[in-house]
């Protein structure tokens, strides 16, 4: 009877995730079909898929596991909108559905490390275009930080505390297929082993 259970699991199991693959492209598609997508449909991203992406963001590597990283999501037009007209390059979240300002939080960098939370918190927003791409979505990286007076807005707009760096803004939405992948692969930036 325990035999027949597990074999019966293990069948089950195979045929779950051969349905996870097969419905899913594998991830050197996703890596080389990701796209900065800034032409949206109307349709809504839901708050469970703005959810997938920010735990995507979250299992990035980060500096002494330190995690550094703090998101605000943001689905509100209003904020949209006062965001896009706020940011010299974000006039596509006029159009987008939803945001994720990926940001750092001061309280959990290290004096021993004090810039790599820019590394960790980039790392987090790779993910979550990615698998933005991966899940049907379009994504765009609009960046804030350095510049400190992009800070500045997002800041006051969204109300963060002074520990709270914003680094970027991830405008999200269901791509309308106007934006196209770039082949970017170029030989002549790569060497092998060291300079000659």
């Amino acid at each position: 009877m325990n035999k027949l259970f597990v074999i019966v699991l293990f069948v089950s199991f195979g045929i779950f995730a051969f349905a996870q693959s097969d419905t899913l492209p594998d991830i050197l598609t996703v890596i080389h079909s990701r796209k900065s997508v800034r032409n949206y449909t109307e349709e809504l991203v839901s708050r469970t898929q703005l959810k997938v992406l920010v735990k995507a963001g979250m299992a990035a590597p980060t500096a002494m596991n330190k995690q550094p990283w703090f998101f605000v999501v943001i689905d509100d037009k209003e904020i949209l909108s006062t965001l896009a007209n706020k940011m010299m390059f974000g006039n596509m979240l006029n159009y987008a559905s939803a945001a994720i300002v990926v940001c750092g939080d001061m309280r959990n960098v290290t004096d021993a490390l004090p810039k790599f939370w820019v590394q960790d918190c980039s790392a987090a927003t790779q993910n979550i275009l990615l698998a933005a791409e991966g899940t049907g979505l379009g994504a765009v990286w609009i960046g804030v930080y350095p510049n400190k007076v992009a800070v500045k807005k997002v800041r006051k707009l969204l109300n963060l505390p002074k520990y709270i760096v914003p680094l970027n803004i991830i405008s999200i939405g269901y791509p309308d297929g106007t934006d196209k992948p770039k082949d970017k692969w170029n030989e002549n930036k790569v060497i092998w082993n060291k300079w000659e």
